[in-house]
């Protein structure tokens, strides 16, 4: 099996590059790290149909790649944080995985999301593609207590006890707490355990239900079971879809051709 710090081949990166519209690569520098960021979070969707249709969901670098540019599918953080993971040291930068605790409920998740850390001599920043809908979007930079924004979007990283680092979301009740992590050295079967387990356990939120979101400019798109949801600069739409429909408006909302229908929650 393919480890975690196994390379991109030449031909690997122009199929990538081109699944993500870019036509070369960019520059290995701040500003090239944000094209990259951009340019696969706006591309590549977020999605755990195969979860749900009972397929095991492989985090090899191959395995990835073969699914998300070959296959064009989308995946969730450990195959796209994974993806972009394999992109940023193929072209040099200083990149390596951390894990964070989710913290959408109370008690937050165990350490089962991935993302990224790239540094620059002594600045380090935050590249996450794999969060899903309320996910960063944009890269944020490690300082404490610093607002960052991403056109009407604001985040920040504030350091909180016990936690470490922990990711706000600004939301109209103030901000919101969206994940905590360390600084860790993080290792290839410490996101095998991870991914087995998210992608396994009945107690996960991504072996209950289907989702897919795509973020757009001015907000998102996105499926949760057979309610479809669109978010932009005119408030949130909302509307169910019926089974016969489901197949098509995935394909053409997301791009994705399933082979089946995933189970739904209700």
């Amino acid at each position: 099996m393919l480890k975690i710090m196994d390379s991109l081949t030449s031909s690997q990166l122009s199929q990538y590059l081109h699944r993500i519209g870019l036509s070369e690569p960019p520059d290995v520098d701040l500003s090239g790290l944000r094209i990259l960021q951009t340019a696969q979070f706006f591309s590549i969707p977020f999605e755990n149909f195969d979860i749900r249709l009972g397929l095991p969901i492989d985090v090899s670098n191959e395995a990835i790649f073969e699914k998300l540019v070959r296959q064009r599918r989308g995946g969730y953080c450990f195959e796209l944080n994974g993806l972009m993971l394999q992109v940023l040291k193929k072209l040099g930068f200083s990149a390596r995985p951390l894990l964070a605790r989710v913290h959408m409920t109370d008690p937050p998740s165990a350490r089962t999301h991935q993302l990224t850390l790239v540094e620059f001599g002594t600045d380090a920043w935050l590249v996450d593609v794999g969060f899903g809908a309320g996910g960063p979007r944009t890269i944020i930079e490690l300082k404490d207590a610093e607002t960052q924004l991403s056109d009407e979007w604001a985040y920040r990283l504030s350091v909180l006890e016990p936690w470490g680092w922990m990711l706000q979301t600004r939301e109209s009740g103030g901000w919101k707490n969206s994940y905590s992590f360390d600084l860790g050295h993080v290792i290839f079967s410490d996101i095998e355990l991870g991914n087995h387990f998210t992608s396994t356990s009945e107690n996960t939120h991504f072996t209950q239900v289907s989702v897919a979101s795509l973020p757009t400019p001015e907000g998102r798109i996105s499926i949760r079971d057979l309610i479809f949801t669109e978010v932009d600069a005119t408030g949130t739409q909302s509307y169910p879809i019926s089974r016969e429909w489901y197949l098509e408006k995935v394909e053409s909302a997301f791009g994705i051709e399933l082979p089946a229908i995933p189970p739904m929650s209700c």
